[in-house]
């Protein structure tokens, strides 16, 4: 008889450790709150525009290819990847510059913008490249539950090729000097929310992934790989529980016996298991799912946890198309450091934030009716702040808007047929999301491996974690190895 496994939550990381368990010969099931899989990245579709809700951005796409492949699959098997070029568009105070997809290209943008700095972009990417190698197949692949799985001569031999104790801020400054490629190549790190002087230099494997591995549009948008990891879960056995929100795990010595879900009508069920993963968010399940003693961390630790940014999203229908529009364009034309301090520091809704656009439509024309135009904004704030209110939303809707119609010199505000805001509250009620965070937990030293949140309950044996709470972090292609890596963990356990 096959030992079942419960699944909560069906984001990547869920889809992603379900399909191991699966594969692995367990009776798996998933319960999720929403009507449709994805998550943070699920999709959402209004008046002809469709939106990816999360994520927007594909790199790595050699993680993808190796997820499918364990599968006996292709990432071809179930969608199309397209290469942009330009990578993405980069606004400053005195106009925009374009990424090139191509290292020739991009090296002679640097040199045009910093003499010599061509030539230095090839030996930090060198460095890059190792770091990206070695952190990719030994680090990120680590459970993070005793410093014993770093006793590895590769890792040994290497440890100051990896740069861990040193910053990014003090890494990128040993090879460019002028402020544009300094941002540009801090850029990436804020994928794992924090600072670049708080982001070990082991992360410049995020430039490498940048410009060596490209930037990719999957056609249909991001919610195609939710898609795709969703039918693959079924075609390896894997049952999915819709619009069943996980509401209490009983707990019997010290072992989970059974999770019960509530259904949208307000009745409830019950699902037996001899494990439990939990997809969700740590903090959610840890306080409200269980039993107060048996919760492996206190209110404290996580109160004292360095959060990644949350997001004030917007997601817009345009009745025109913007002349010049990039798939990606990332708005640098105010302070990096003061938005920085902002977000970390003071902890305070920024007064002249950066902000990114993602218009899936100057890629895609099934996203938007035809000679309309699809932006998703996303302006990065601090975790935990209050005031989430309609007002503070229009206002923050109408500077960035402001900017955008200078940059582009035309009105667009008047041109907006659809609108539809996201912020802390939404991502709280949405998502149970610990202090409304959108992205998890910061990638900082004193927040890597093993000491993270563990992926495996310290006090209820069965009872085991994934996603962006835990290893390796946030990120779409960290949470596809979260949940293999945590399904690993089971299958040694039991």
């Amino acid at each position: 008889m096959k030992k079942k496994v419960i699944v909560i939550g069906s984001g990547f990381a869920g889809l992603s450790a379900a399909s191991f368990m699966a594969k692995a010969g367990w009776d798996v099931t998933v319960v999720e709150k929403h009507e449709t899989p994805g998550g943070r990245a699920r999709q959402y579709s209004s008046d002809g525009f469709t939106f990816d809700m999360g994520p927007s951005w594909y790199w790595m796409p050699d993680v993808f290819e190796r997820y499918f492949k364990q599968f006996g699959k292709n990432v071809s098997d179930y969608y199309r990847l397209q290469r942009l070029n330009p990578s993405y568009r980069v606004y400053y105070k005195d106009g925009p510059v374009d990424i090139p997809a191509d290292l020739p290209s991009l090296q002679q943008l640097f040199d045009s913008i910093e003499p010599g700095a061509g030539k230095r972009l090839l030996k930090f990417l060198e460095e890059a490249e190792y770091k990206y190698k070695v952190g990719m197949q030994k680090l990120v692949f680590k459970p993070g539950r005793s410093l014993t799985e770093f006793i590895d001569p590769d890792l040994a031999k290497g440890l100051f090729r990896l740069d861990v104790f040193s910053s990014m801020r003090s890494h990128v400054a040993k090879y460019f000097r002028h402020p544009k490629l300094v941002e540009l190549m801090e850029f990436p790190v804020l994928f794992l929310g924090a600072l670049p002087e708080r982001t070990p230099a082991l992360y410049s494997l995020m430039n490498y992934a940048d410009i060596k591995g490209g930037t990719w549009y999957p056609e249909g948008g991001m919610y195609t790989i939710v898609d795709s990891m969703y039918r693959l879960a079924q075609q390896l056995g894997v049952r999915f529980a819709f619009s069943e929100e996980a509401t209490g795990i009983v707990v019997e010595n010290n072992t989970a016996k059974k999770i019960v879900t509530r259904k949208r009508d307000g009745t409830f069920s019950e699902y037996e298991a001899d494990v439990i993963i939990g997809g969700a968010d740590y903090h959610h399940i840890e306080t409200a799912l269980l039993p107060g003693k048996y919760r492996s961390y206190s209110e404290d630790y996580w109160n004292s946890r360095v959060m990644a940014p949350s997001c004030l999203l917007y997601y817009i229908g345009l009745n025109k198309k913007i002349d010049g529009l990039q798939h990606h364009s990332l708005f640098f034309d105010t302070s990096f450091a003061v938005h920085g301090k902002e977000i970390y520091t003071t902890k305070e809704w920024p007064s002249d934030p950066l902000f990114y656009v993602c218009a899936t439509s100057v890629t895609d024309r099934h996203v938007a009716p035809p000679g309309c135009e699809n932006l998703f904004l996303l302006v990065p704030v601090a975790t935990g702040l209050a005031n989430d209110t309609e007002a503070l939303r229009e206002k923050y809707f109408g500077m960035i808007m402001g900017r955008m119609e200078k940059h582009f010199n035309q009105s667009l505000k008047d041109s907006v047929i659809f609108k539809r805001s996201f912020a802390h509250s939404d991502f709280t009620s949405e998502y149970h999301a610990f202090k409304g965070n959108a992205y998890g937990l910061a990638n900082t030293l004193m927040q890597t491996a093993v000491l993270k949140p563990s992926c495996r309950s310290k006090k209820v044996k069965n009872l085991f974690y994934t996603g962006q709470l835990t290893v390796p972090g946030p990120g779409v292609p960290p949470s596809l190895i979260s949940g293999e890596v945590v399904a690993g963990e089971v299958l040694k356990a039991f």
